[in-house]
């Protein structure tokens, strides 16, 4: 079960042009993400005897298959007013009944906000250490530019129990590579095999515009112009999404995007109040 698990989300051969394309563009270290990954994997070694990575892999799995209506929150600048927005409406029990995966930074206002979180997905750049007591699920990614996170949530890795590691390189026996590049982006393709074609993603605070949203980072005070470096990463992350998009059955809605694009429906604030989230 477990191999035929890992296979369904690993997607390191199927990626490997894109993640060849982006450490070329950005001019990021292959050594350095290697050199990621074995800190990761070290870290979870760590971890007590009586934890079980089959069945973590199985419970997140599990938990995924449960609920129709899948909610993927960013922590772009339409995040608080969406959500300020339909709980005004909709009311928590939207949320409550639905599965909640949030990426990254975006988990810091739903935990404000006492939105249950199934899962956060984080490169830990956008968290601080007490976002590890909320979610069921910790997904932690490893790559070349967050080396030092790793070893500062280092105690908080081995004590959170259903944590799944993911690395941009080459997995290993302790780390899964789904694919993807931003932690938003990366939440869709590690769901890609796992999902069934009736249920629905609805993407909240993804925007991939030039404004990044407070939530990004814990120093930010608002949301700030991005830089060069960070608009064209949000261009690649809205790229794959695309592009990822094409290769499951699953309908993708975006909530009150500032990024409006033909390819994904987008539903309004003023049209939340009229839509059937069934």
């Amino acid at each position: 079960m477990l191999l035929e698990l890992r296979k369904q989300i690993n997607y390191y051969l199927e990626f490997k042009d894109w993640y060849g394309k982006i450490i070329k563009d950005f001019k990021f270290d292959y050594e350095k993400d290697n050199e990621a990954k074995n800190i990761l994997s070290n870290i979870i070694k760590m971890k007590s005897n009586d934890w079980d990575f089959v069945g973590v892999l199985l419970a997140f799995c599990n938990a995924v298959k449960k609920k129709k209506n899948i909610f993927i929150f960013g922590g772009g600048p339409s995040l608080e007013d969406t959500i300020e927005h339909i709980i005004d409406i909709k009311g928590r029990t939207l949320f409550k009944r639905s599965l909640t995966l949030a990426a990254d930074g975006a988990s810091r206002y739903l935990k404000m906000k006492q939105i249950p979180i199934d899962g956060i997905f984080t490169d830990l750049d956008g968290i601080t250490k007490n976002e590890f007591d909320y979610p069921s699920f910790m997904i932690v990614h490893a790559h070349g530019d967050n080396i030092n996170n790793l070893c500062s949530f280092k105690e908080e890795i081995i004590k959170f129990n259903n944590l799944i590691g993911t690395t941009q390189v080459k997995p290993n026996d302790l780390l899964l590579n789904p694919g993807g590049f931003t932690d938003g982006d990366r939440i869709l393709f590690f769901l890609r095999s796992l999902l069934s074609p009736t249920q629905k993603l609805y993407l909240i605070g993804m925007d991939f515009e030039s404004i990044v949203g407070k939530y990004s980072k814990p120093h930010f005070q608002g949301n700030i112009v991005g830089s060069s470096t960070k608009i064209k990463k949000l261009k690649y992350a809205f790229d794959l999404l695309k592009w990822i998009s094409k290769k499951m059955e699953n309908e993708i809605i975006l909530i009150n995007s500032n990024t409006k694009s033909n390819f994904f429906r987008n539903i309004p604030l003023e049209r939340i109040q009229d839509y059937n989230f069934t």
